[in-house]
């Protein structure tokens, strides 16, 4: 990835003071290659995560304030002297422009600068805030991209927690965003699934939709009932007869899981086998 480097005019400007003692940065933090940091600053912290959530600022005055974006996340936070806010946003913003960002939201408000701009899937957010005669400032950058499904299970297991619990939940159905058409890609589990069936031929089963949080209540619902009649559908097509089976959508009314991170929101996108 092309590597940002501030302006040389920029550059000239921002030259420790004489005499000046530079603070360390926290161990193991390094500036990203994204967005090279201010002279006179350290990292105080930082973060990575494989796959997460945020909200990136994007207005101050209308809705929605702020872009939900999902992928891959570093954070780092700025301690620096003699700097103000103003001046880190003004660098930021001529630093992305100069390398082909769209810059998607500048602006002010009391005590935060703010400069959130993206390059395809690539964002860059800076939120700056002002201390008397200093100031902090945060580097967000979110890679975004599909979470890798890796929960998987298998027929022999959901029969024994159906057997223990009288349900199991599956994962790996995986459907067009906002649609209930499914994926190529769900025919293993979905295969998985009916041969859970086959075994059990007595045993007749609600098939049950779930959702995050993210949408309505009410185009959660529709959404998850014709999710799950299409697992019906699809188990029907493969010689289940359909009076063994019962659709129902439940939408976000039963998480198993924090709906405020990535990784509770993929936990209750499911579908559930109850057994009837």
């Amino acid at each position: 990835m092309k590597l940002i480097a501030l302006p040389v005019c920029i550059l000239s400007l921002l030259i420790l003071p004489l005499g000046a003692v530079a603070q360390e940065d926290e161990a193991g933090c390094k500036d990203s290659p994204l967005l090279t940091r201010l002279a006179g600053c350290h990292i105080s912290n930082c973060s990575k995560s494989d796959f997460d959530a945020v909200d990136l600022q994007i207005s101050l005055s209308k809705d929605p304030r702020t872009k939900h974006v999902e992928g891959k996340i570093e954070k780092i936070h700025y301690e620096c002297t003699g700097k103000s806010a103003l001046q880190v946003r003004r660098n930021a913003e001529q630093a992305l422009r100069g390398v082909g960002f769209t810059l998607d939201f500048t602006g002010y408000d009391v005590p935060t600068h703010y400069a959130t701009a993206h390059k395809g899937p690539q964002w860059v957010a800076v939120a700056a805030n002002e201390m008397t005669g200093d100031s902090s400032y945060d580097v967000t950058t979110v890679l975004t991209e599909a979470m890798q499904q890796e929960m998987t299970s298998d027929a022999q297991a959901w029969a024994a927690e159906i057997g223990k619990s009288g349900h199991a939940a599956i994962y790996g159905i995986e459907f067009d965003t906002a649609k209930a058409d499914i994926k190529p890609e769900s025919e293993k589990v979905l295969t998985e699934v009916l041969s859970l069936l086959q075994a059990q031929p007595d045993w007749k089963m609600k098939i049950e939709g779930h959702t995050d949080s993210t949408g309505t209540k009410v185009g959660n619902m529709t959404l998850s009932q014709k999710r799950a009649e299409s697992v019906v559908a699809w188990l029907v097509l493969h010689s289940i007869p359909k009076a063994r089976l019962v659709a129902a959508g439940l939408g976000d009314t039963k998480p198993i899981a924090d709906n405020a991170t990535a990784d509770g929101k993929a936990k209750n996108r499911r579908v559930e086998l109850v057994k009837q």
